[in-house]
């Protein structure tokens, strides 16, 4: 019998799975009988699962349940999960989650908006990036962030669950507006720029997430960009948790073009139990490269995981990649898909590793030039702090000197500490 399986987050490619003695899926639906599915797929496919507690899975009161229960920890905390089947189809598939449509990032007390999606409920009620938010159904940040409420402030992510917000604008004006959550489609190229420096002509490129209407969206931006003779690119991965592996591998061939046809992607390593799965991943070979790229300027932080972390590293060996922002977050596994009843569980289930053998970054990738996420300012604005230091470098090959608070601030972005309800740490929005 075989697992019904793809492969998510750092690898997506539809595959039969099938370890000796497997059943296809679950006798029934019963709690049981899910949780006793779960231990069978954790105990052959988990990467770790030499680790596994020894506990009676029958005993737990839901899969999800039992999966926190064994997970190996402190490296996976949240990597693994389990979700609807539904959810992570929309997600993958079409770019779609259910949701107000923006995206925040918490700095102490104070909730900024870094992002708004276009035809979502956030954009209708007038929410720009930069705006900061007050309350969030009549109770202020402060006391959320203190009550330790904040993460799930926004409530379910359920068709017809609303919030209502105080928020204040850029420039000063308080409204209180009431949003609704509907399916929200989040572009995954929403902003291309070119800009002259020092006579030379600079790419932007802002990369939203790895899903399937990347291809045709990441093929339209580079056709764009190539038409203009881009010598240099400036890819921004600062939300991009990630997604999906053929995906990463063909923005990556889109960089590398000619340099890197052929090579070796990324090579993945399974547990003990699983090595005849081991495989490595090449480069493609692309029609319409942007010519002439002797190297990546990525933007970062530490919400670029997987795919994002997956690029980079898979070009290193072969040219220079320079990371602006901060340290990535640190997810070099990825997971395979496996269905039962109405969700899919994703265990991690092998390692990724470049053609120089590096992987392993499990602290991230350090940034080169240290720089904050500008959100008093649109993504694509020469001004824009990231954006600034990224056009510095390539006008100096070094970074500039940055106040001290900016290179030591860490604020992180509302959602990616709760990543154990899976693609939605992909999304990072609300």
């Amino acid at each position: 019998m075989r697992w019904r399986t793809t492969w998510a987050l750092a690898l997506l490619v539809g595959v039969g799975v099938g370890p000796a003695g497997a059943q296809s899926g679950p006798r029934n639906c019963s709690v049981t009988s899910q949780n006793l599915y779960v231990r069978d797929v954790m105990q052959d496919l988990y990467l770790w699962y030499a680790s596994i507690p020894n506990v009676n899975a029958a005993s737990f009161p839901s899969p999800e349940a039992y999966l926190e229960a064994v997970r190996y920890r402190p490296l996976d905390n949240s990597f693994s999960y389990i979700t609807s089947a539904a959810s992570s189809d929309a997600f993958y598939s079409d770019s779609q989650f259910i949701g107000f449509g923006f995206s925040t990032l918490l700095s102490g007390t104070e909730l900024r908006v870094l992002q708004v999606f276009a035809d979502s409920p956030a954009s209708e009620a007038g929410l720009a990036r930069g705006d900061q938010i007050l309350e969030i159904d009549g109770r202020a940040v402060e006391a959320l962030v203190a009550s330790g409420d904040i993460g799930a402030a926004f409530g379910p992510s359920e068709v017809g669950a609303s919030s209502e917000l105080l928020f204040r604008s850029r420039a000063g004006d308080e409204r209180r507006k009431r949003m609704t959550k509907r399916l929200v489609t989040i572009p995954t190229v929403s902003v291309t720029r070119v800009f002259d420096v020092d006579g030379r002509k600079v790419g932007y490129l802002f990369f939203r997430n790895f899903v399937r209407p990347s291809f045709a969206a990441l093929d339209e931006a580079f056709a764009a960009l190539a038409e203009t003779g881009v010598s240099e690119l400036v890819l921004d991965l600062r939300y991009n948790g990630g997604g999906l592996v053929d995906v990463a591998v063909h923005l990556g061939s889109l960089i590398g073009g000619a340099v890197t046809a052929g090579q070796p992607f990324a090579t993945y390593a399974h547990n003990d139990q699983n090595a005849f799965r081991n495989e490595t991943l090449r480069f493609e070979t692309v029609e319409q490269p942007v010519p002439a790229l002797s190297r990546l300027i990525a933007i970062t932080s530490r919400s670029s995981a997987s795919a994002s972390e997956l690029v980079i590293n898979a070009l290193t060996p072969f040219m220079p990649v320079v990371t602006i922002g901060d340290a990535t977050y640190g997810k070099p596994v990825g997971q395979y898909l496996v269905s039962f009843c109405d969700k899919v569980l994703a265990p991690v289930s092998f390692s990724l590793r470049n053609a120089n053998d590096e992987g392993e970054y499990f602290g991230g990738l350090p940034a080169t030039c240290a720089a904050a996420d500008g959100i008093d300012r649109e993504l694509g604005d020469s001004a824009e702090a990231s954006l600034a230091e990224a056009l510095h470098y390539i006008r100096h090959d070094s970074c500039s000197t940055l106040p001290e608070a900016a290179r030591a601030a860490r604020a992180r972005p509302v959602g990616p500490d709760q990543r154990a309800v899976g693609w939605q740490a992909l999304v990072n929005a609300h």
